[in-house]
């Protein structure tokens, strides 16, 4: 899932390549696809058809996400895992680990989440139980959305299902059968759709809500294995760089983010050294 800078996707892609990863590129329709097209040249490497046009916590990143899920299972390939990565991801493991950690878990599927009502959901409950306009783009959208919350009562997730999520739920591994049954069931279940277009980061609770709903739920490894470093506040997790490699070569995670090649390329040097 990207926006910008082709040349680190370019660099993402070269580094985790290998002969059982295909890796499939959305590029946010707001944005010219021209100069991410020669991506195509690099083996195993296809661009998502179906384009959203995504807004930062809203739900429409949530549906390029879903539809891009769509595509790669339409098109007949067999894959044990969906592992969704932004253009700011990069490997901390060699791929070789990469791939033996995952083929020992066939089956299983990865999600880093916290039940309702643990500390992350105090400050995040709002994001549900309020309406948000974050997708719409007419004048005077928060305005409406101030009074509408003031006036109707607070909303409920359909079904009485309990929610699961985290500010690192919207990265995950999943098998290939889970990822079908994620799309079927919000086909079948359009009260789910319309419920989470009014939400706040939607992604970063409503797959996981999903599966951890289901049948699935004990097949789930409660880590998603990327790294994040949430020390600075805020939305967003830091653009991590040469000072955070120590903290890098220690995790047990697979993946890490963000990185800005803007801000540092040395990190990711020293990253590639330490995985070959």
């Amino acid at each position: 899932m990207a926006y910008k800078d082709p040349s680190q996707i370019e660099r993402l892609v070269k580094t985790m390549s290998h002969p059982q990863f295909d890796f499939y590129v959305h590029i946010d329709s707001k944005f010219d696809q021209t100069p991410f097209e020669y991506l195509q040249q690099i083996p195993r490497v296809y661009m998502i058809k179906k384009r959203g046009k995504v807004r930062w916590a809203g739900f429409s990143f949530t549906q390029s996400l879903l539809d891009a899920m769509e595509e790669v299972l339409e098109t007949g390939r067999e894959y044990d895992f969906i592992n969704p990565m932004s253009g700011q991801d990069y490997p901390v493991k060699s791929i070789d680990y990469f791939y033996n950690f995952f083929e020992s878990r066939i089956g299983n599927n990865f999600l880093a989440i916290e039940e309702f009502g643990s500390e992350w959901w105090k400050e995040a409950e709002q994001r549900i139980v309020e309406y948000h306009m974050t997708d719409f783009d007419f004048r005077g959208r928060y305005r409406f959305q101030y009074f509408i919350n003031r006036i109707l009562p607070r909303r409920k997730f359909p079904y009485g299902y309990t929610l699961f999520g985290s500010n690192r739920a919207t990265w995950w591994t999943i098998s290939t059968d889970c990822a079908a049954y994620v799309l079927n069931f919000i086909k079948e279940h359009p009260k789910v759709k319309k419920f989470a277009k009014y939400t706040w980061a939607p992604d970063e609770y409503l797959i996981a809500t999903i599966i951890m709903n289901s049948s699935f739920k004990e097949t789930v490894i409660p880590d998603n294995y990327r790294y994040l470093d949430w020390s600075k506040g805020g939305a967003n997790p830091k653009i991590l760089t040469v000072e955070d490699f120590e903290a890098l070569k220690k995790t047990d995670k697979l993946l890490a983010r963000k990185f800005d090649i803007k801000v540092d390329t040395s990190v990711l040097d020293m990253i590639d050294e330490m995985i070959a």
